[in-house]
């Protein structure tokens, strides 16, 4: 059963003006009432007085101490202590002194199916923001209201997504410890974050998507109307070799995309889940655009890729974004509009013609349905325009069969004459009433 000690540290009282000054001294005492009026005796001598009290137990045949500066937490503890004694859950804390920034590194090695780019993503978060303020502290002595100041101090000069996603790396961290018991539960528990506000972002139309294909480099036209018509990821789209195409049944397939590894190289690897390996039916107008271009290549490899870079092999995002996708934009007169939003379009338009969720999620390739259900909640504003009409349709043969509407009427501002009610008055027989 765990016990207290109480440590209680000093410097004993100088006898007068001009004496040299005592060293420390230390004395432990017992947790009883006899033990607490021995220390509280002893400790009128002294000054620089500090209380410690040290739990110990027994955990895998060893004598274990922990250390807290209140007596109330030190009690808590042993209770903790014995709970978990109970149920069979207690650990070795000497599992819990390596330190932040170890247990990331013991993390991140633990999963090798980890994609390169998310490792590349986790070691940026913790080399630039997680080392320098907690990297060296030990894993079972960090509390939950030391993990919110971080969080705080991060919000303080970060973007809000920015923090979540280095709190993210922190939390998966700490997750992986309680699982491996190195520690009994995490510090990374109720964290107020920052909240991520959704910035508008401008939507692509029809017309957009051929001011754009007619500016860009003709070795990458398809890729813009792959991406418009079938919603492919940029990683997708330029991991696409002629094999990937089935001229005979109009299918696409999906079965790689081009990734970062761990230094930030580009590769090609699996989509990002099982459901991103796809098949997908193409429509006949871009299968017509693909048959041109595939037959008008030098080679009859079928793994060439679609969309080479100029040098050969794959492009990287960050090049072609640079020397392509930017330089067609401004020619375009599109500057703003990213990558992405060719998959945004292609979304929307399965919105607006009534495609049902699970065909659109397919095609998408969304592990989770409820991606899928908030890509429809989503829906830009011509569907909700649509929705209004719709509504409005079903009621106005009832509404005007009851002669409603002759009697309601919004003046148009162009007839109104001065002085008269704004356009945000309505008319009911003649008198106004403001809406």
């Amino acid at each position: 059963m765990a016990y207290i000690e109480i440590r209680v540290t000093g410097r004993p009282k100088s006898s007068g003006p001009g004496s040299s000054r005592p060293k420390k001294v230390r004395k432990v005492f017992r947790n009883t009432t006899e033990g607490r009026a021995q220390k509280s005796a002893w400790a009128e001598n002294l000054d620089d007085v500090e209380v410690h009290y040290d739990i110990r137990y027994i955990v895998d045949g060893r004598l274990a101490c922990e250390t807290e500066e209140r007596k109330r937490d030190a009690d808590a503890r042993v209770a903790e202590l014995g709970v978990a004694k109970q149920k069979g859950r207690l650990l070795d804390p000497s599992k819990s002194r390596l330190t932040v920034d170890q247990l990331i590194d013991r993390w991140l090695d633990f999963d090798p199916a980890k994609r390169g780019s998310t490792i590349a993503r986790d070691r940026s978060s913790q080399h630039a923001h997680i080392s320098p303020a907690i990297g060296s502290r030990q894993v079972g002595s960090l509390r939950q209201d030391e993990v919110q100041n971080f969080v705080n101090e991060l919000s303080e000069r970060l973007a809000p997504k920015t923090v979540h996603r280095t709190y993210g790396t922190l939390r998966a961290a700490f997750g992986y410890a309680v699982d491996a018991e190195l520690l009994e539960r995490t510090p990374c528990r109720r964290i107020k974050l920052p909240e991520i506000l959704k910035a508008e972002r401008p939507m692509f139309n029809p017309d957009d998507v051929v001011a754009v294909a007619n500016s860009i480099d003709d070795r990458y036209r398809n890729m813009v109307w792959v991406g418009a018509m079938l919603g492919l990821r940029w990683g997708e789209t330029a991991a696409l070799r002629v094999s990937s195409v089935d001229l005979v049944k109009r299918e696409l397939s999906v079965t790689e995309t081009v990734a970062r590894d761990e230094h930030g190289r580009s590769i090609l690897g699996p989509p990002k889940s099982a459901a991103g390996t796809r098949k997908m039916s193409i429509p006949d107008v871009l299968a017509k655009m693909l048959a041109e271009q595939i037959q008008g290549m030098d080679s009859d490899d079928p793994d060439e890729s679609l969309f080479p870079a100029p040098q050969g092999g794959i492009w990287s995002y960050a090049n072609f974004r640079r020397r392509i996708w930017l330089p067609t934009m401004e020619r375009a007169g599109l500057v703003g509009i990213g990558t992405h939003d060719l998959r945004r379009l292609a979304v929307s338009q399965l919105v607006l013609n009534g495609i049902d969720m699970k065909t659109a999620g397919d095609r998408l390739g969304h592990s989770d349905p409820r991606l899928t259900i908030e890509v429809y909640a989503q829906a830009n504003s011509a569907a909700d325009v649509a929705a209004a009409d719709t509504v409005g349709a079903v009621f106005e043969a009832s509404i005007t069969r009851i002669g409603v509407l002759d009697r309601f009427s919004i003046v148009p501002p162009e007839t109104q004459p001065a002085g008269a009610c704004t356009p945000a008055d309505l008319h009911l027989d003649g008198r106004a009433a403001r809406i």
